[in-house]
Formats: structure tokens, C-alpha cells, sequence
């Protein structure tokens, strides 16, 4: 037989017990992935290809007896090294904290209030409180519960749901399958009803630990973007070792220095290696996902990320969401006459009132969480604490809970000195007037009443009461005799940036559908408040119903809401959505929002009064549940592919003259330009430059100004590869005229060599600069702020000066020394090999890939 145990009187642990508790015991968590360390990640990096390379002219270099390059070269290793090393635990902290967050929430009761903690935080003797649609977070004995069945064929492999009862002593754990009906297990789904148990194993002491299961982790699966990388790094892989073999071949046979072709050979081979690629976009989607959770929105997918910049369509709740779900009776209609509180003092409510106030209370918790019955109880705290209405002394036996067949619930009490059962209900006015078996006529009578509340823009609640003297309760509460007693109206204030949010989704080409339960008065209401109603039309539940297929997708073109939708009507709303070509993204929180949420784009499941099934089938939890959140987090997904195609670019562009200059001197017989130690220095430039400065690069201005991307577009588009080529061979022309001229009029090798590479390194600069932004000129862009940008630029410079200017250094580099006139001469042609693009954003070309 069910029980219910008064939440109010359990004190479970206190905060003092429980973290002392978690410290010893540890945390309540599935044993995962250790942590890489230092000396694991330094190995991979040896692993890597340019690490490869630079070992292979390492030994070369020994060969040919210069110890001092070869040094050299394997400090550089631990240089860049470090600068992984850094970029590896940046990643990881990212993720750890997106994990932190992710982690299945527990209901608690602590120091005898209740508080929602992240499931690793629940310990040993924790009072759970276990409501339909949780994960159970650890092994647990149930003190109470309320029609409460589990679902578990994660431990069973059993389909059906099992049918929990409270445990009458303190009998202990059980295993699950055959026995265990008293017990609740870490990882099954609460499917119905209520509970509260006491937990007895966390961890991998637990079922779920014992058989070795593990959890989803987060950002495991490979997106459309790494795919896309994937092949054009193989793709870059392969032309760059056909063009070594070539170089080795040339080199060798023009000039009869197989060792040097050699030297020369691997030198292109790190000069063309796209190592940059597949790094930066796992750092990109990382922090992207970091930078999202900064929003309020966790990720729990990360294609996500990439979807975000594409979202035409936000489907979101009414309550909670546009709504501060945080309710206050505003109007009670009783006895033929409404009754505004709004203009009434606590305490002076009219006699017809009090009883729907009574009922509507004895029809909720005795310590409410949902915000309507929080509303009912505090009116009647003010308006009925000194009258006979209020029942603290009652003993709740039952409960007839919500369900999708009849929105409604029924609290069975028992007074002490009474003999007969007293019934409470409380529901959707249709709901209740079934109930109370009310005939057409009397329906007609009270239908303009309610749509008068709707129109105003409350939540229209019907109350009702029945009696009942046999000894066992029917099964169902159809079952009753009920009597009418009223309605009560509640309001939800609107949040205060969602008005400002919808405008911004306007303006940004995104368009806003409202999805409610409520009447459509309601949400009409609601959506001019917030700008939505424009169109003034809309689709209730049962006009839905009655739709085809051809018929919803013609009018899902046009209406911006949907109410009375029961939750299994989102699913059709988001497939006709995407039968249309639009790009979805789908508010949900409950067990029946899972399908809807799994078939949109992008699933964004309520953090705060979500459910864990819910949170399961998203790719993104609202940790505030507040609307304008979305739209900081679209925000925010537009800006990381922005930057991502900015850092994709400049890495293009930037190969394009080290390439060259590696390849040009073998093909026509000049000295060689670039040594693999001029090929590192500038690695320790690009690395950072592209993982770490365009990441932090902010939001252009206009990025909620333009149209969604196309899902389609891709990321290396011929138009942003054509434009990087382009940036690349501007530099590559001026670099090669700075070395022909210095080096045919006589200036000799190292002379060339130390002004072509120091013009090199200035117009890599200017290209970081010229990439910033694809619409804005670099002056325009230096209002900006951007730490790192001006870090990096000045550290190039702080060691192209060393380099220059350092006998040691300048003689490892192959170097001479330059005069100011020569500083002068690098600094204006790294300059002018990058005017040409700015002069491409004055003069109004500026609808580039960004655009």
C-alpha cells in the first residue's frame, strides 16, 4: 500500500554531515577516463607529425656535424611543447566544468529544507525526493511514495515499468529484477508517481557500478565540421608529401646534395603540414561549449555549437520560459460573481471565495514546488489563516495524480474527527467539468468566464470537491461524485528582457513560435505583450488534431501560436517545421517532450525544472530556463564559426608564402630561405595565434543583423579559401621581391635570408590583424578589445629582436645584422602585402564568407 511520509518533517543530513560525508566517502560517480598527465600528453605530441619531422632534421643536421642547429631544433620541441601542453589542459578544463554542470541533478532534503545539487554532491543517508521523470542518482530504500514506478532496463533489460511500495522497516538493499520492490537503483527513470528514499550506495558501490556501466561523457562524437577537416587535412597530407618527394628528387639531382634535398624536403613537408587544423577546431568547439555554458545554456552535444549559427526557427514554452513561472492568483470566479485580489486587502475575501480557496489548497502539496500551488497556498495563509478553512491537521491517504487522458489531480484527506473521506481536485477547467459530469448548458455558461481570465493573460485553473464514506478508494477519481466549486486565475509575469529578445530574433532572421497549454486568449495575451502576435491567428490542440499533414504545413508558414498543445503535439509541430526547410531549435521539460526534443535540430531541455529525461534527449540545457538565454547562446554560436572561419583563414593564408618560400629556391636554383629552425619560429607564432587570439576575437557588430547560415555552407568554401589564397600569394610576391632584390644586387645570402624572413614575420602579423574581421579595417578593429592579440604580437616582435640582434641566436638562424634603413624596408613591405585586403573592405567589397 502506498504511503506519504510529510516532507516537512524530515531534516535529513545537514550541510555540515553531508560534505564531511563527501570527503570520506568520496564523490557519487561512475569510475571514468582518468585525466591525462603532463608526461601522457608530451608523449602524444612526440607522436605527432611536425614532432616527427623535426627529429628526422635533427639527426640530419648531426650528420652533417652541426650539433649546434640540432640543439636548436629539440629546445623548440619543448617550446612548442609547452605552448600544447597549455592548450590540451585549457581544453580539458573547458570540458571538466561543461561536465561538472551536466551531471544528473538530485532533489535533497538537507538541514530540513529541500535543494536540488548536482547528483555527484549526494551521499550516503541523503533523503531523496523522487518525482516522475527524474534519474535516480544512487541506491536508495524508499521511506515513501505515490503511485511510483520505475523504469529499469538499464540493470533488467525488462521493458516494463516495476511498481515500487514504500519499505515498512529498514530492510536494506536488494538487487534489482525479482526483489527490490522497496528500492530505487542509480541510473533507472522514475516513469510515474512519487517518492522519497534514503540512499544507501553511491557510486561504484551502486547496481549501476557493480556491472560496470558507464555514463554518457560529453563531446565524444565527431561533428560535420571535424569530418570536413578530417578530409581536407588528408587531403593537404597527401599534396604535401608528393611535394617533398618532388623537392628531395630536385634538389638531389640539380645539385648532387642528397642530404640537403633531404633537409630541404622535410622542411616543405612542415611548411605544408595542415597540423593546425584539426587542433583548432577542437579547441574552437571546446571553449565554444564553455563559453555557451557563460550564457546560462549548458551543451550537451557539440554539434550544437555548429547548428546554433544556422537556427531559423526557436519553438519555446510559454511558462517558465517567456514567463517568470512564478505565479499569483489574480482573479476567483465563484458563485455567478469573479473576485479581483488585485484590489482587495489579505483577509477580505468575499464568503463564495473561501471554499475554492480551501479546495484548491487541499489539492496541493502541503509543501508546494510548483509555483501554481505555492500562489494558492500564500492566498490562503493571507486571506484564511483565522477561519476554519485551512486544514494542517488533515492526513493526506491518497493521491490521484495527473494524466495525459485528463489533466487533473485529486488529494484524498482525512480530518481527525471525521469519519468520511474529503476530495479535493484541481485541474484544467475542461478537465474538471468532466468530473463533475456538468451538462452542455452549464459548460456554455461558464466558457465566456474563463476566456474573459484568458484574454487577460491568466492561467485558468478549475476547482473542485467531492466526499466519499466505503471503506476502500475506487481506482480511479472518475469514480467521485464531484461538485463545481469554481475558477481561479492566475497570473505569470512576463521576463524582462524577452520583449527585447524577440526583437533581436526578428532582426536577426529568426523566427518565434509560442507553444503552450493554456487557453489561446492566454497566450494572445502573452505574445502581444512580448511582440509575437503580430498575425493575430493561431492553432489550438484540437484544430491540430484535426489537421493533415498538407493543412499543417500551410499554416505552420504563418502562425507564430500554438495553444492548448499537449505535449505529444510538439513532435508534429517540429517534423512540419522541418518538412518546410527550417532549422529548429525546441523548448521542452517533461517525459513527453523527449521525442519533440530528439527530432528538432537542437533540443534545449529547462534546467530548473526540467526533467532528466528531458535533459537526456537535448543537445542544450537552459540552466535558467529564461528565454533571453537562447538568444545570448545564438549569439554566441554565431560568433564561434565566425572566428572559426576567421582562425581557418588566416592559417590558409599564412601557409601560402612559407610554402612558397620553401618551394621556390629549389625550382629555380636559388640558396634555400627557409630552414626547418625559421620553420618553428614561425610555428610558435601561427599555433597560438590561430587557437588562441581569433577565439577570443568578440562578436562582429552586425552578427544579429544577418540572415541564419545556410547549413549547408560549408567551412573551407571556395569563396574563403579563394579570398585566403589570395592574402597568401599578396604576401608570398612581396617576400620573393624583397629576396630577389636584396640577393641580385649583391647583398649576399644570410642579408637576404634575414629580410625576407623579417618581412615574413611582419606581414604574419598583419595577416592575424587583416583576419580579424572580414568587414571592418584594422584600425576600425584595434577598438576592439583583444588581450591576447597584443600578448603574441609583442612576443613575436620581443624574439624577432633577439634573434636579430643576439650574436648566439643570429648565428643559429643563418642571420646578418639589419640597420634601421632595413627595418624600415620589412616593416613597409609586410605592411603593403596586406593593404590591398583593407583597401578591399574601404572600398565596399565586404560581403566575404562572413557576410
Amino acid at each position: 500500500m502506498s504511503k506519504e511520509v510529510d516532507i516537512t518533517a524530515l531534516t535529513g543530513l545537514s550541510e555540515a554531515e553531508a560534505a564531511e560525508r563527501l570527503k570520506r566517502g568520496g564523490s557519487n560517480e561512475l569510475p571514468s577516463s582518468k585525466q591525462r598527465s603532463i608526461l601522457a600528453i608530451a608523449f602524444d605530441v612526440l607522436k605527432e607529425p611536425m614532432f616527427l619531422l623535426l627529429v628526422a632534421c635533427g639527426i640530419i643536421y648531426l650528420i652533417l656535424g652541426d650539433v649546434r642547429e640540432a640543439v636548436m631544433l629539440l629546445c623548440f620541441v619543448f617550446v612548442v611543447m609547452g605552448i600544447t601542453l597549455y592548450q590540451e589542459r585549457k581544453t580539458e578544463r573547458a570540458l571538466e566544468a561543461l561536465r561538472d554542470l551536466s551531471s544528473p541533478r538530485a532533489m535533497v532534503v538537507r538541514d530540513g529544507m529541500q535543494r536540488r545539487i548536482a547528483g555527484r554532491e549526494v551521499v550516503r543517508g541523503d533523503i531523496l525526493i523522487l518525482v516522475e521523470g527524474d534519474r535516480v542518482p544512487a541506491d536508495a530504500v524508499l521511506i515513501s511514495c505515490i503511485n511510483l514506478s520505475v523504469d529499469e532496463s538499464l540493470l533488467t533489460g525488462e521493458s516494463l515499468p516495476v511498481r515500487k511500495t514504500p519499505c515498512p522497516d529498514d530492510i536494506g538493499m536488494e538487487r534489482p529484477g525479482g526483489g527490490g520492490l522497496q528500492c530505487v537503483y542509480s541510473g533507472t527513470l522514475i516513469v510515474q508517481g512519487q517518492g522519497i528514499a534514503k540512499v544507501s550506495a553511491i557510486g561504484a558501490d551502486t547496481e549501476l557500478g557493480r556491472i560496470g556501466k558507464s555514463l554518457q561523457t560529453l563531446g565524444s562524437e565527431d561533428t560535420l565540421l571535424q569530418k570536413e577537416t578530417r578530409r581536407l587535412v588528408n587531403r593537404l597530407a597527401l599534396a604535401g608529401m608528393a611535394l617533398c618527394a618532388f623537392v628531395v628528387i630536385l634538389y638531389g639531382a640539380t645539385r648532387g646534395d642528397w642530404l640537403n634535398g633531404f633537409l630541404a624536403g622535410i622542411t616543405l613537408a612542415m611548411a605544408t603540414l595542415p597540423e593546425e587544423f584539426p587542433v583548432v577546431l577542437t579547441i574552437f568547439l571546446a571553449l565554444g561549449a564553455w563559453r555557451i555554458s557563460k550564457k546560462n545554456v549548458l551543451t550537451r552535444r557539440v554539434p550544437a555549437v555548429e547548428t546554433l549559427g544556422a537556427c531559423t526557427v526557436l519553438c519555446v514554452d510559454k511558462t517558465g520560459t517567456l514567463t517568470m513561472n512564478s505565479m499569483t492568483v489574480k482573479k476567483i470566479f465563484a458563485g455567478g460573481v469573479f473576485c479581483d485580489i488585485t484590489v482587495r486587502d489579505h483577509g477580505a475575501l468575499p464568503e463564495e471565495c473561501h471554499e475554492v480557496v480551501e479546495f484548491g489548497i487541499l489539492a496541493s502539496k502541503t509543501d508546494p514546488f510548483d509555483p501554481m500551488e505555492k500562489a494558492l497556498r500564500q492566498l490562503g495563509i493571507y486571506s484564511l489563516s483565522h477561519t476554519e478553512h485551512l486544514h494542517d491537521d488533515w492526513t493526506l491517504v491518497h493521491e490521484y495524480p495527473l494524466s495525459h487522458e485528463l489533466p487533473a489531480l485529486s488529494h484524498v484527506w482525512k480530518s481527525p474527527a471525521g469519519a468520511d473521506y474529503v476530495i479535493a481536485n484541481k485541474g484544467a477547467p475542461e478537465a474538471v467539468f468532466d468530473l463533475c459530469h456538468l451538462d452542455n448548458e452549464e459548460k456554455e455558461r461558464l466558457y465566456p468566464h474563463i476566456n474573459a481570465m484568458a484574454e487577460e493573460g491568466l492561467r485558468v485553473l478549475g476547482i473542485a470537491k467531492a466526499g466519499f464514506r466505503a471503506a476502500d478508494l475506487p481506482k480511479g477519481h472518475h469514480d467521485f461524485t464531484f461538485k463545481f466549486l469554481g475558477l481561479v486565475g492566475l497570473a505569470d509575469p512576463v521576463r524582462p528582457f524577452v520583449a527585447d529578445a524577440i526583437t533581436e530574433c526578428f532582426s536577426a532572421g529568426i523566427r518565434v513560435i509560442m507553444i503552450t497549454g493554456d487557453y489561446p486568449g492566454t497566450a494572445k495575451n502573452i505574445g502581444k505583450q512580448i511582440g509575437l502576435d503580430s498575425t493575430g491567428e493561431f492553432v489550438t490542440g484540437p484544430q491540430l488534431e484535426g489537421m493533415s499533414d498538407e493543412e499543417l504545413l500551410l499554416s505552420i508558414r504563418k502562425v507564430n501560436i500554438f495553444a492548448r498543445v499537449v505535449p505529444e503535439q510538439k513532435l508534429r509541430i517540429v517534423d512540419a517545421l522541418k518538412a518546410t526547410g527550417e532549422i529548429v531549435a525546441m523548448t521542452g521539460d517533461g517525459v513527453n517532450d523527449a521525442p519533440a526534443l530528439k527530432s528538432a535540430h537542437i533540443g534545449i531541455a529547462m534546467g530548473a525544472r526540467g526533467t532528466d529525461v528531458a535533459r537526456e534527449a537535448s543537445s542544450l540545457v537552459l540552466l535558467d530556463d529564461d528565454f533571453s538565454s537562447i538568444v545570448g547562446a545564438v549569439r554566441t554560436g554565431r560568433r564561434i564559426f565566425d572566428n572559426l572561419k576567421k582562425a581557418m583563414a588566416y592559417i590558409f593564408s599564412v601557409h601560402v608564402p612559407i610554402v612558397g618560400l620553401s618551394l621556390l629556391p629549389v625550382v629555380f636554383g636559388w640558396p634555400l630561405i627557409l630552414l626547418p629552425v625559421h620553420i618553428v619560429f614561425l610555428e610558435l607564432i601561427i599555433d597560438p595565434a590561430c587557437s588562441i587570439i581569433f577565439e577570443a576575437e568578440a562578436e562582429e557588430r552586425d552578427i544579429m543583423r544577418r540572415g541564419p547560415r545556410d547549413p549547408g555552407e560549408p567551412l573551407f568554401g571556395i569563396r574563403s579559401i579563394g579570398l585566403s589564397i589570395l592574402q597568401g600569394i599578396s604576401v608570398l610576391v612581396i617576400v620573393v621581391s624583397v629576396f630577389v632584390i636584396a640577393f641580385f644586387r649583391g647583398h649576399g645570402e644570410a642579408d637576404a635570408r634575414t629580410l625576407t624572413f623579417t618581412t615574413l614575420v611582419i606581414a604574419n602579423l598583419g595577416l592575424i590583424f587583416a583576419n580579424r574581421s572580414w568587414s571592418r579595417t584594422i584600425l576600425s578593429t584595434l577598438r576592439s578589445p583583444n588581450p591576447a592579440l597584443w600578448w603574441i604580437s609583442g612576443g613575436t616582435l620581443l624574439f624577432l629582436g633577439l634573434i636579430l640582434y643576439v650574436p648566439f641566436l643570429r648565428e643559429l638562424f643563418h642571420f646578418s645584422i639589419l640597420h634601421p634603413a632595413d627595418l624600415v624596408i620589412c616593416f613597409s613591405a609586410g605592411i603593403i602585402s596586406i593593404l590591398w585586403f583593407e583597401l578591399l573592405k574601404i572600398y565596399g567589397v565586404k560581403k566575404g564568407p562572413l557576410g
